[in-house]
């Protein structure tokens, strides 16, 4: 899918639905609980921002999230909990490289919700999305070395290790190694397959 095909689209994202979750625009009415789990350090340790240091600074983020939606150059969803309405995290593409037909995810969960499961239903939804949507080709994630939860989140929806960067990335002052993970269409197809046989048998 083109560049001006992928703006359009996202300039009214589409709202995507999982067995628990609601992936939908992010809203300025999600600070209060966007606030409840980007103020605290941990959740952002192996991530490229820092913590919100108070709840406006949520709200005016936010109100430039909306801004970039509009511009349809944003690539991000909600995810919000169907049990109790919550928004509980972000999950989505940070970049695209048009001319290759690939795509980078990332995603952020709140603590309260991690462990059972959600992170990855999100993130396979994404890539499906990624895959019979747009039409992309390859779809990789980015995580820094010491992340060993996201490295075997990647693993389990499919995705393979290529390898690791040395100190490839400066972030928050640190020279970080940075691992990279990636699966192909075909790959995926050809797993997806195999899942609905096996759920046959």
């Amino acid at each position: 899918m083109k560049r001006n095909a992928i703006y359009q689209l996202f300039s009214h994202i589409p709202t995507l639905e999982t067995e628990r979750l609601f992936l939908r625009g992010m809203r300025v009415s999600d600070a209060e609980d966007m606030f409840a789990y980007a103020q605290h350090e941990p959740v952002s340790r192996y991530l490229t921002w820092t913590p919100h240091p108070h709840l406006q600074y949520t709200r005016e983020y936010l109100t430039y999230v909306g801004q970039r939606y509009r511009t349809g150059d944003f690539f991000d969803w909600a995810m919000v909990c169907k049990d109790d309405g919550r928004m509980i995290g972000t999950c989505g593409f940070t970049a695209f490289d048009f001319s290759s037909d690939a795509a980078e995810i990332g995603y952020v969960l709140n603590p309260d919700y991690q462990g059972n499961g959600i992170a990855t239903e999100a993130v396979r939804e994404i890539i499906r999305f990624g895959f019979e949507e747009l039409k992309l080709h390859r779809i990789e994630a980015k995580f820094m070395q010491e992340n060993t939860r996201s490295l075997r989140l990647m693993e389990r929806v499919g995705m393979q290790f290529e390898g690791y960067a040395r100190e490839a990335l400066k972030i928050k002052g640190e020279y970080r190694t940075i691992g990279r993970c990636a699966v192909l269409s075909r790959e995926w197809k050809e797993n997806e397959l195999g899942e609905k046989k096996h759920s046959f048998t």
